[in-house]
């Protein structure tokens, strides 16, 4: 059974099109990472697969299901999480509230069990907060649990938002830009995640990724796109080698 696979997707928005005939299938337990310049449609693909936009063509298929046409709820219920580049936290809630959110997809009782405050209630309470603190423990957050988020670093923002994501128990966990503002130090220890997240946890990861020393420690695959078309495909080191990618990133002359 394929597990994820994007079938000549594209998207225009007017006159221009950002997302040109891309295919590519991942593979169940595997990192396959999406590179290119500014502007070649690598967040776009992510804002499809989300149903944030509507494609103008092709399929996008998880676990032999078609997303075309779901509303964008059903994403996340199916198995699929995200980050963003820019971090999209409630920053007047506390590092636990944050993650909690990310445990909506598996809320099972109904409004007035919960209006009630029933015995399925607490315990289905006490089961959502057993899985969020693993997520806690995963990550190293115990120190931030009952922080604020709007007071905490950028890095640790950036890790919270990945715990909240793993909350839901994903089976697909995109990563837009995971290393985006963080020093090496802090992008070395989110390659030890991704790692972690992968051999621990079993989850299979889509990212977009500018940081090639990233790409290439954790990345099983690679896709490299420019100007919304898909111009090579491998493993990290056949991909950054390949004339097309080089001249995508530094032009024809330096080539």
């Amino acid at each position: 059974m394929n597990f994820f696979k994007v079938e000549k997707l594209g998207i225009r928005f007017g006159g221009v099109v950002a997302v040109d005939d891309v295919s590519f299938e991942v593979k169940r337990g595997e990192v396959y990472t999406i590179i290119g310049p500014n502007g070649a449609g690598k967040t776009t693909i992510f804002n499809l697969i989300g149903l944030i936009y509507p494609a103008s063509s092709g399929r996008i298929v998880f676990e032999e299901r078609d997303l075309t046409g779901l509303a964008q709820h059903r994403v996340a219920e199916l198995g699929i999480a995200r980050t963003f580049q820019n971090i999209e936290l409630f920053e007047h809630a506390t590092v636990l509230q944050n993650l909690l959110i990310g445990r909506h997809r598996h809320r099972s009782t109904s409004l007035w069990q919960e209006l009630l405050f029933t015995g399925s209630v607490r315990r289905a309470e006490i089961a959502q907060r057993e899985a969020v603190e693993k997520v806690i423990d995963l990550l190293d957050l115990a120190h931030y649990r009952d922080s604020m988020v709007a007071g905490l670093p950028y890095g640790v923002r950036k890790v919270i938002e990945l715990g909240r994501a793993l909350a839901s128990e994903p089976k697909l966990l995109l990563l837009d830009e995971p290393s985006s503002g963080l020093n090496p130090e802090e992008t070395d220890e989110m390659a030890f995640w991704i790692e972690d997240i992968k051999k621990g946890l079993g989850v299979t990861i889509l990212m977009v990724e500018h940081d090639m020393s990233l790409v290439s420690r954790v990345s099983d695959r690679v896709l490299a796109l420019s100007e919304g078309r898909v111009i090579a495909e491998g493993t990290p080191g056949e991909v950054q080698s390949h004339p097309a990618v080089i001249e995508a990133y530094l032009g024809g002359a330096a080539a």
